[in-house]
């Protein structure tokens, strides 16, 4: 068995999902996730910009962001977000322990920012999710200069740079 059929299960009976529903979105999910890739969370949550767009189904592994859409009449499954951490941007959460949620916010690579509200049975849940939150995005991403590949007009480090000065005239 590997590390995400180890790790899936486990980490959706924590949030309560039914057993019909996630393997019903086992399949979409296997074909984005490798193998090796643990799961952090999966949870139900619901866009605030589109109330009545269907049921969402959010994985979170420690490389990976998957978002699925059951639509309420057919019940179709589609793919909503399937993206690397790395490749988020402005990635923001806000827990509320009063309404039992919380609002997670992120820019994806082709610059569309995605909201989405993670919903919770009690209030001590929205505070491990935001510590789950927590140690997804700022614990376990490398920071931007570790993702610099190169710049355009630099020198190698160790390098004197070239001066050009015109030649004396005779």
């Amino acid at each position: 068995m590997d590390v995400f059929s180890r790790t899936f299960l486990p980490a959706a009976a924590e949030t309560g999902l039914a057993t019909q529903t996630v393997t019903r979105h086992m399949p979409v999910f296997r074909r984005c996730v490798g193998s090796g890739d643990a799961t952090i969370l999966v949870t139900r949550c619901s866009r605030p910009d589109d109330p009545v767009g269907g049921d969402y189904l959010m994985l979170l592994t420690h490389r990976r962001l998957v978002v699925t859409r059951q639509t309420r009449v057919l019940h179709r499954l589609r793919l909503h977000l399937n993206t690397e951490l790395r490749e988020l941007s402005n990635v923001t959460w806000s827990p509320d322990a009063r309404a039992h949620s919380v609002e997670l916010a992120a820019t994806a690579i082709d610059g569309v920012r995605e909201r989405f509200v993670l919903r919770t049975h009690h209030p001590k849940q929205v505070w491990q999710l935001d510590a789950l939150l927590n140690h997804a995005f700022r614990t376990r991403l490398r920071t931007p200069a570790e993702r610099v590949v190169a710049t355009i007009g630099e020198s190698p480090a160790g390098a004197r740079p070239t001066v050009l000065r015109p030649a004396p005239a005779r």
